[in-house]
């Protein structure tokens, strides 16, 4: 029998992943973000993976909280996902998707784009998906791996601060509102390269930022999480004291 892989947080997305795992062959124990995994752990010291589906604002929490025996075993999905987030909790360097797929209570996932896998566990989540027919692909290198997380947190802070002011979907925001697009893009950009510690390139970031929206031109900017995002930007660019004026313009007229 394959060894158990479990699911911490049983949301949308974490069920999802379980279903996969599932179609694979493989028990699922699923987890609660608040339950103590330590004595989970003692009942099932050698899982096959321990996919951690909690939202961005619990990720930090419960990666305090990962049993030392798990630690080899991690799989994150998280949006405004960088290395600093695993490496403050002292993790090895885990195995990551950036999910391109939206899937809301009551419908059906939806493609955006193909969804990167890096680390030793991403054969194993390429097959899941591929059991659901979502597609995705498997990355080789960490800098691969960052210009990818860097790529949708470009995506999903750009489009929700944007929104913020102009709503609508992310092809009008292309069409309409290029100049508010570039400005907003160009702030998170410099965000992300302080928490990264590097600058990556921008013309290929934007150019991935684009293939996102020809992906699914009528998804909508704002969504319920962007009073919080853009809170959020703006605390780390008032740590690494960077302008960003188009952010606390936003923030001024709309929070």
């Amino acid at each position: 029998m394959k060894n158990p892989i479990i699911v911490v947080g049983l949301g949308e997305l974490g069920s999802v992943f379980a279903r996969g795992f599932l179609r694979l062959g493989y028990p699922v124990q699923g987890a609660m973000r608040n339950q103590d995994l330590n004595v989970l752990a003692k009942d099932i010291p050698e899982p096959q993976a321990v996919l951690i589906a909690v939202g961005e604002a619990d990720i930090a929490t419960v990666l305090q909280t990962i049993p030392s025996a798990w630690q080899e075993r991690i799989i994150l999905l998280q949006n405004e996902l960088l290395p600093r987030d695993w490496i403050a909790a002292k993790l090895p360097t885990p195995t990551v998707i950036s999910v391109w797929f939206e899937k809301k209570k009551g419908m059906d996932s939806k493609v955006v784009i193909p969804s990167p896998i890096y680390g030793s566990q991403a054969k194993l989540v390429f097959d899941a998906l591929g059991k659901l027919d979502l597609p995705a692909y498997i990355v080789d290198t960490e800098a691969e791996l960052l210009y990818e997380l860097i790529r949708k947190n470009l995506y999903i802070l750009t489009t929700n601060i944007a929104g913020l002011e102009v709503g609508g979907n992310v092809h009008q925001l292309q069409t309409e509102h290029p100049q508010l697009l570039q400005d907003v893009a160009q702030d998170i950009l410099e965000i992300q390269a302080y928490l990264s510690g590097q600058t990556q390139d921008a013309d290929r970031l934007m150019t991935g930022l684009l293939e996102a929206f020809a992906g699914d031109p009528e998804h909508g900017c704002m969504g319920r999480s962007a009073p919080a995002r853009l809170k959020r930007a703006l605390s780390f660019a008032d740590q690494a004291n960077l302008e960003v004026a188009t952010l606390r313009r936003i923030a001024q007229q709309r929070l």
